[in-house]
């Protein structure tokens, strides 16, 4: 931080020559010009540490960016790992039916058996509707009041019916907005002999049916009541639960939607069966595993790809990778590669690494899938694909375990980060030393030059007015006389 003699002697010089020509004839003017000299001294003493510091600083950002694209093509390489590195996902059944007019079906995460299943249908649920008798006098025509109490199922609600509300479609109305109404939808149809009252459950099975009761003494509501013995109402559709039996076992249902009769599968009753019935089956999806490996290859690629673009060396450009001689980039290269091109304990002397099922490396390092290989592998020995991947020693499951300790806490890229985050932040305090240093510095040397220009401009007064003293001197012989 020091500014030498030599500095100091060249600038001063420079000063002095350039404002010679300005000061000589003037008295008590400025001898030195203090701003430029002291604005050069500081520049040779700053420039060449905040040059140092600036490229020290550009060095570490462009770490930390890299660092940053390394750990986000990681990530999203993880994202295709992930479903390949467990046995669940190599276990995920798909459920067919043989006649999707009668039921169709899913299998869930715990759906584990593969197998075929004879399913008949011999009923499906229904919800209850209900036709009252005719009111001749019309829809708009009062029918009474009171409270009507409605029910469906265990649950049961209330509707006041006053002066204001007391037509078939006032009625009707007040069910529907009546808050508590589990599924009770009231409406009018007219017919040539009057207008009727339609109540219909939003609830299937048998559990779930209509009841209606009136406090009103008889006076006009009652008609609208229906229970055990009712002649109000006809039943339009009986509430009723579904009916089936799966490999021999019967069951029912208040849905039509089946779950817990198969474990892990949900079936959709869609209509009825022979008394032949139609087949559930269960198999492994091959389909999505393929799908899931083909996303893997082509995950690796693009990981491959940013490898290759942050630690290779571009001759033609004579361009460094950021990352180019990165231990920790090596390490995860490496660490990659061994579980990629491992042999799997997988129970198979045939199916035991990549390129058995079909995976195989091309001159440029990427990966590629032969699909008629990969699907005879699967269907040959699927046991053997799932363990060559989601095994404990499996590559999705090594390179899942990998990546996770890499991107954790105190894992290599963290840790890299921080160091660099310290790095980074070490340097902005160097270069608020320098500035601060750098100030303090062309504060001390103006104060220096400000003074030795006084002194300057003081001699050359004293000097000017010397000369004009000699000047005025009687003269002997054209020599002045002291």
């Amino acid at each position: 931080m020091s500014v030498t003699s030599q500095d100091i002697a060249s600038q001063l010089s420079s000063s002095l020559t350039s404002s010679s020509g300005s000061s000589s004839s003037a008295t008590g003017g400025s001898v030195i010009d203090v701003s430029t000299l002291v604005s050069e001294l500081v520049s040779a003493a700053e420039d060449p540490q905040e040059t140092l510091i600036s490229g020290e600083q550009q060095s570490v950002s462009t770490q930390i960016s890299a660092l940053g694209t390394l750990q986000s093509a990681l990530s999203t390489f993880q994202s295709s790992v992930t479903p390949l590195a467990t046995s669940d996902a190599f276990n995920a059944l798909t459920a067919t039916s043989s006649d999707t007019a009668a039921f169709t079906a899913t299998a869930g995460s715990d759906a584990t058996t593969a197998g075929s299943y004879n399913v008949v249908v011999s009923a499906l649920a229904q919800s209850e509707q209900l036709l009252s008798n005719a009111f001749a006098d019309g829809a708009n025509s009062a029918v009474g009041t009171g409270t009507l109490s409605l029910s469906l199922g265990g649950t049961s609600f209330q509707v006041t019916i006053d002066s204001s509300n007391d037509t078939l479609a006032d009625i009707a109305d007040a069910i529907n907005s009546a808050s508590g109404n589990p599924g009770i939808t009231a409406s009018v149809l007219q017919g040539t002999d009057g207008a009727y009252l339609v109540l219909s459950s939003s609830l299937t099975g048998a559990a779930n049916t209509i009841q209606v009761t009136e406090t009103d003494s008889g006076d006009g509501l009652a008609a609208l009541t229906y229970g055990s013995g009712s002649t109000n109402y006809s039943v339009q559709s009986q509430a009723q639960d579904a009916s089936y039996s799966i490999a021999g076992v019967s069951g029912t249902s208040a849905s039509n939607t089946v779950t817990g009769a198969l474990s892990g599968v949900t079936i959709n009753l869609l209509g009825t069966t022979g008394s032949g019935g139609a087949t559930l089956s269960l198999s492994n999806g091959t389909s999505t595993i393929e799908s899931n490996i083909s996303s893997f290859v082509s995950a690796y690629n693009t990981l491959l790809s940013t490898f290759n673009s942050l630690g290779s060396y571009d001759a033609s450009t004579s361009t460094a990778g950021p990352m180019m001689g990165s231990g920790l980039l090596e390490n995860i290269e490496s660490q990659t590669n061994q579980a990629l091109y491992s042999i799997v304990n997988t129970g198979s002397s045939v199916y035991n690494s990549l390129a058995s099922i079909g995976i195989t490396t091309n001159s440029d390092g990427t990966l590629s899938v032969n699909s008629a290989t990969l699907a005879n592998a699967l269907s040959s020995d699927f046991s053997a694909v799932s363990q060559l991947f989601s095994s404990t020693s499996g590559v999705a499951a090594t390179l899942n375990t990998q990546i996770t300790a890499d991107l954790a806490s105190g894992g290599s890229i963290p840790d890299e980060s921080q160091t660099l985050t310290t790095q980074q932040n070490n340097l902005t305090t160097q270069s608020d030393q320098l500035n601060s240093q750098m100030s303090a510095l062309s504060a001390s040397l103006t104060e220096q030059y400000a003074a030795l220009n006084t002194l300057l401009s003081s001699l050359q007064t004293t000097s000017s007015y010397l000369t004009q003293q000699f000047a005025t001197l009687p003269t002997v012989q054209g020599v002045p006389q002291a």
